[in-house]
């Protein structure tokens, strides 16, 4: 995917503008999950006198105030309560459900302030499905393998308390079963096979399907006809949940006896298995 492209789009730029109204305007310390090329890390600097920008590959960011480090969300190599702001957006709904509760209990406990959180709003994963035609396995979109809203985001963040919920966008991507269902004898032809994302089940490259033979043809325009059946019973509903939290710190969970005072930076080990 082209980045600068995508934050050049209208809704990006919504979102990008919705996220920035609420994160906080100043403070010592700020941890972006999930940092990518560095987008949000460069705009967190403006309010932040440190931002560590962490991803599974080290980012490339060439900022006086950004720290890059390569980590993982579900076990982060920082001292409890070390973080005054914890940034996350599209990042939750990549992390295997499995790892999930526990890169969230993460978040919440290297943070002594707020954390925003970013995440799809009720999508549904069934439309823009992929066909692996390595393993031959299907794939959710964009590698979106958990979905949320409101009381899901809440709940996986325990010890904090909402205080600020914001929607972005508006979609009325739905399908039903009968439609996914011939898509998927079709080979899903109409998957977001230009993700970056590869397969969640090989690792292997996503590639575009190959011709469809006259089965595939019938059952994709047998998957349009009852998906515009459908269509006009389905609400619209907002692209973006954002949804920001404060730490309650009476309930905050330890994990080790480490100063919150000490620079995240002086706190990391040598090697993130130290």
């Amino acid at each position: 995917m082209d980045l600068s492209t995508y934050r050049a789009s209208q809704g990006e730029r919504e979102r990008t503008e919705d996220l920035l109204r609420l994160m906080p305007a100043s403070g010592r310390t700020a941890l972006d999950i999930g940092a990518r090329d560095g987008h949000f890390s460069v705009l967190m600097a403006g309010r932040f006198d440190e931002v560590i920008a962490l991803d599974l590959t080290q980012p490339a960011i060439d900022h006086p105030k950004v720290r890059c480090v390569q980590g993982n969300a579900a076990s982060l190599p920082y001292p409890d309560g070390s973080m005054d702001f914890v940034f996350c957006a599209e990042v939750l709904e990549h992390i295997p459900p499995p790892l999930l509760p526990a890169a969230c209990h993460e978040l919440v406990r290297v943070c002594r302030g707020t954390l925003l959180i970013g995440v799809p709003y009720r999508q549904d994963t069934r439309v823009g499905r992929t066909t692996c035609y390595s393993c031959m396995k299907t794939n959710p979109p964009w590698g979106h393998v958990n979905t949320f809203d409101e009381r899901r985001l809440a709940a996986l963040f325990e010890g904090c308390k909402p205080s600020r919920v914001s929607f972005v966008g508006t979609s009325r991507e739905h399908t039903n079963a009968l439609s996914a269902l011939l898509m998927e004898v079709a080979g899903n032809p109409y998957g977001t096979y230009e993700q970056d994302e590869p397969c969640v089940h090989c690792g292997r490259p996503l590639v575009a399907p190959p011709e469809r033979g006259l089965l595939g043809k019938v059952a994709t325009k047998l998957a349009f006809w009852s998906r515009a059946l459908t269509a006009p019973m389905t609400p619209d509903r907002p692209n973006w949940i954002h949804m920001l939290l404060t730490v309650e710190r009476q309930a905050l969970p330890r994990r080790a006896a480490h100063s919150a005072d000490r620079s995240p930076a002086e706190a990391l080990p040598q090697r993130l298995d130290a």
